[in-house]
């Protein structure tokens, strides 16, 4: 079976495998915490890229509406449930919950197999010139028919 590196979209969910190395384990071979923030990021990358929104793209799209625009994590809930191990293999899954003007909720999920080792709520804001900006139409309806 094939699958794209940026994982695919599934009933709404944006579903991506992320195997465990030794450089994302502490000296036990156990998932260093911060590390998840990073599985989810890539997550939450990749969910847009799946989407349509090339960020190269969309840089180029929003610079003249929105210059030096950038979507920034403004909050984050997360409880660290059970660790992950070396060569362990992980789903990150992203959720949208909510889409609002100017920023996009996502619940996130870090997985092995059937038990849930990560749960996060990250809210995203897109920024230009420092201030709260609408986002894009064109991702604000992909996110919502997703």
């Amino acid at each position: 079976m094939t699958t794209s590196l940026d994982g695919e979209i599934r009933d709404g969910r944006h579903h991506m495998q992320v195997r465990v190395y030794f450089e994302d384990t502490d000296a036990g071979q156990i998932v260093y915490h911060a590390n998840f923030l990073r599985f989810m990021e890539r997550g939450r990358t990749n969910y847009l890229r799946l989407l349509g929104t090339n960020q190269r793209e969309l840089l180029k799209e929003a610079h003249d509406d929105a210059p030096s625009f950038a979507f920034v994590v403004r909050s984050m809930t997360i409880d660290f449930l059970k660790p992950a191990a070396l060569d362990d293999l992980l789903d990150v899954i992203t959720i949208p919950a909510e889409v609002k003007g100017a920023s996009i909720t996502l619940l996130q999920e870090c997985r092995r197999g059937d038990d849930l080792l990560v749960a996060a709520r990250v809210r995203v804001a897109f920024i230009s010139g420092g201030r709260a900006q609408r986002i894009p139409k064109a991702l604000r309806l992909a996110m919502e028919g997703a």
